[in-house]
């Protein structure tokens, strides 16, 4: 098994909480690392809700399923049976010891309001994501927390080439993709995946009429990943309405395959009415949906940009799960253009901007919207940084700099 970073927090949390549930999108290595823990520190009874046996108990009598389990227990896939949460509540207040169950699920439980409102203030939520880039190396990030720190961090200069970050990019983070050499058979396990996860999982999740739209709903959001969320656009573009096109929108987040990024805004009202950026959970299957290559991306260097950016935003939404800091991330525009991919906003209102560029030199000119943030976030601006494809880390400001986009995943 490949170390999770998330380990720790899940263990922190069985310590103290009667219900822990991990969840993210399926093939990220929940199961997996359920059963590591529950095999090690934490021993439990596994069961899964796969098992047609074990759902049907579970839904025809989740009060008399639960009764029959002795002990810690890890229950696999529960949102498959959405009963059960109200009976493990039950469960929890008649006996609120910590670290009782361990849940995971392939839907995002924040989305169905009537399950996490069930066990409010008795569970733990924690997200798994696909592999980070230190998780494949074996390098526990600390990127968040070190351009956050004052004084200014040494950034470090690359230790990658081009073609070793394009390679990155195009892999993505999903174990199984790590085992398959071949662009063939990377390409044959995301369609199966796609298959899989669109047919089966949103079937479960709501009735849906047409299946076929979602593939191609979800193509067209690969084609505007890091675009500002526009729901006419995209009904025109898909010919479905926009009522419908956002029930499908919300089913694709569900399943953890959509993310969105809000906008950030001085004032906290207006985060709400800003639009949000759309993002893929894996620029693995990102590129996989719009059949991009290294060939292709040498014959059109312009399409790295949107891939690479989605990249970035996928890394630091993964290492704010185990960082000190814990950032949320927003993106930035003003009315008059300028713009800033990600901005990240700490527990104090401290602000870190992050530009991504697909290019090995970086100019003045590339500050323009990090300095546009930091005029108006004032000395809530901690500091701004590009991140570039170049060789160098260079100051550009005492608190603006150009790092290379290795940065993410090297130790400081």
């Amino acid at each position: 098994m490949i170390p999770r970073h998330l380990s720790a927090a899940v263990l922190e949390a069985l310590g103290d909480t009667p219900v822990v549930l991990l969840h993210g999108a399926r093939q990220t290595g929940k199961t997996t690392l359920a059963k590591h823990l529950a095999s090690g520190e934490h021993p439990r009874r596994y069961l899964t809700l796969d098992d047609v046996s074990v759902l049907s108990a579970a839904g025809q009598d989740p009060a008399g399923f639960l009764a029959g389990l002795e002990g810690p227990i890890v229950l696999d896939e529960v949102q498959r049976a959405p009963e059960l949460f109200l009976a493990i509540k039950s469960e929890v207040d008649r006996s609120p010891a910590p670290g009782r169950f361990l849940l995971t699920g392939s839907a995002d439980v924040l989305l169905l309001p009537r399950l996490s409102e069930s066990l409010a203030g008795r569970m733990e939520i924690l997200t798994l994501w696909p592999l980070s880039q230190g998780e494949i190396t074996g390098t526990r990030e600390s990127f968040l927390d070190v351009v956050f720190a004052r004084p200014a961090p040494k950034f470090p200069a690359n230790a990658d080439q081009w073609s070793s970050v394009t390679a990155r990019v195009l892999l993505g983070g999903y174990p199984p993709v790590l085992n398959r050499p071949s662009q063939e058979r990377r390409r044959a396990w995301f369609g199966s995946y796609l298959t899989t996860t669109l047919q089966r999982d949103v079937r479960d999740l709501a009735n849906i009429e047409d299946l076929t739209a979602l593939p191609r709903l979800l193509s067209l959001v690969a084609a505007r990943s890091c675009s500002l969320l526009n729901f006419a656009e995209l009904s025109r573009s898909i010919g479905i309405p926009q009522s419908t096109l956002k029930r499908y929108l919300t089913l694709l987040e569900t399943t953890f395959l959509v993310q969105v990024l809000p906008a950030w805004s001085a004032n906290l009202g207006k985060r709400l009415v800003k639009s949000p950026k759309i993002l893929l959970n894996d620029t693995g299957l990102m590129a996989h949906l719009l059949g991009l290559n290294e060939e292709r991306l040498k014959a059109d260097p312009m399409l790295m940009g949107p891939l690479l950016e989605n990249f970035v935003a996928l890394e630091l939404r993964k290492q704010a799960a185990w960082s000190r800091t814990r950032p949320q991330a927003f993106h930035f525009r003003l009315p008059a253009g300028e713009e800033v991919d990600l901005v990240l906003e700490d527990s104090a209102g401290n602000l870190v901007g992050i530009e991504v560029k697909a290019s090995a030199t970086v100019t003045t000119k590339d500050f323009k919207g990090l300095r546009a943030l930091a005029d108006l976030a004032g000395p809530r601006f901690r500091r701004g940084i590009v991140l570039y494809t170049g060789a160098s880390s260079i100051p550009f400001a005492t608190n603006l700099h150009a790092v290379p986009v290795s940065a993410l995943w090297h130790r400081f």
